[in-house]
């Protein structure tokens, strides 16, 4: 066996001449313990909002979603858009026609998005998880077309969820100057009719701005004929979205883009990767002051068991094997504090996630959840005790060579 570190471990569970030693020493264990739960704590409750998020995207965002590169739309009917239609693994095919207009409710007014899709889009999406209301997903029929828009989009414009008067959406003609004599001229303009429902994604891109409706009512309204701004994919059940996601990229070159649902909202898990970071930096600064703790142990060790070093010395002990008893003292403080630490965290993350003991406060339904969301990834339970073995070790290298100098001498 290791003698240092043998010795080591003796004198970390042993009682030593002074109790004020084994009450430090049990200190440093906690501090660094406490560091690391806050660290796996931290970085789960990070992963339950990013994952909660990434839930309310699958629900409306499609799997895989082609766009072009340059200007704002494309034929799908090119032969290279053909050859992806083609893949095996595509279940679902839904072209989609976004862009802005005006709608007018009454005497309210807002700026929307008017996102045109095809009948098939519910096959697409989680579409019918969202719907509020009395209405069926239904885009039109013989007569009319209908228009499903975001709550608060309705608020608003007040038109509550099953409004009588259509809604007026005006949008620009294409390729068409504005007559200021007669400046109505220079816009389409169009009705939507109320489906009875909404939808509702918590999010505020989509709720406050979209309007799902027909492709059809769509391209007329932009006097656009067979293009479309985005083609929207579903794959059978078992595919690999990355491989599928590289070989639509080789058939369809440069000139188009091809998006999984994070590159969708690449914006949105950005800036919550970087406050995650900026997190685990923070922590790790404390559990570095966390560490100081257990240098003060050592000291007060290095003191008490002088008469040991004495006799360690007498049997042929060096100071190079002395000063690694010492180190080895550290280590297994950090590697204890680590252990304990990321024990005690998932713990917490268990109860968190079965009785959401801390909540977000209100109660009264303002946010989407009650209770903190926590969500446990291996990669980082890997990267907490990495860091904590790391800091741990580190902190301790030095000051206890210095000490063991200082304190030991012959």
């Amino acid at each position: 066996m290791n003698l240092p570190f043998f010795i080591a471990r003796r004198y970390l569970f042993s009682k030593k001449k002074h109790n004020a030693i084994n009450i430090i020493s049990g200190i440093s264990v906690c501090g660094v313990a406490l560091a690391t739960l806050a660290l796996v704590c931290t970085l789960s409750v990070f992963n339950g909002f990013q994952d909660m998020v990434a839930g309310f995207f699958t629900a409306f965002d499609p799997e895989l979603k082609i766009t072009v590169r340059e200007g704002k739309v494309f034929d799908p009917l090119e032969s290279r858009v053909q050859q992806v239609r083609a893949l095996p693994e595509i279940d679902v095919w839904t072209e989609t026609l976004e862009e802005n207009a005006m709608v007018q409710y009454k005497d309210r007014q807002a700026m929307a998005v008017i996102k045109g899709v095809e009948d098939n889009f519910e096959q697409l999406t989680s579409i019918d998880s969202l719907l509020y209301g009395t209405g069926k997903f239904i885009l039109n029929d013989s007569v009319v077309d209908y228009g499903f828009m975001g709550v608060e989009l309705v608020s608003e414009l007040g038109t509550g969820l099953q409004f009588v008067d259509p809604l007026r959406v005006y949008a620009p003609k294409r390729n068409v100057r504005v007559n200021i004599a007669n400046p109505s001229a220079a816009f389409n303009q169009d009705y939507l009719f109320s489906p009875g429902a909404v939808f509702v994604v918590n999010q505020q891109k989509y709720d406050s701005r979209y309007i799902l409706t027909s492709l059809g009512f769509a391209r007329r309204l932009f006097n656009y004929d067979t293009e479309v701004s985005a083609i929207e994919l579903k794959l059978k059940p078992g595919s690999n979205t990355d491989a599928v996601q590289k070989k639509m990229e080789r058939i369809l070159g440069d000139r188009f883009i091809v998006q999984n649902r994070y590159e969708q909202q690449a914006d949105v898990f950005r800036i919550m990767e970087i406050e995650k970071l900026i997190s685990y930096l923070f922590l790790t600064f404390i559990l570095t002051i966390a560490c100081f703790n257990v240098i003060g142990s050592l000291s007060m060790l290095i003191l008490d068991k002088r008469e040991d070093t004495e006799t360690l010395r007498n049997l042929g002990a060096d100071d190079r094997l002395i000063a690694r008893i010492f180190l080895f003292e550290g280590r297994l403080i950090s590697v204890f504090g680590a252990i304990a630490g990321i024990v005690l965290g998932l713990l917490l993350c268990f109860l968190q996630q079965r009785f959401g003991l801390i909540s977000l406060g209100g109660g009264n339904g303002s946010f989407v959840v009650d209770a903190y969301p926590v969500s446990v990834h291996a990669t980082d339970i890997i990267l907490v005790f990495v860091t904590v073995i790391t800091v741990g070790f580190l902190s301790v290298w030095y000051p206890v060579r210095y000490l063991s100098k200082r304190l030991l001498k012959k």
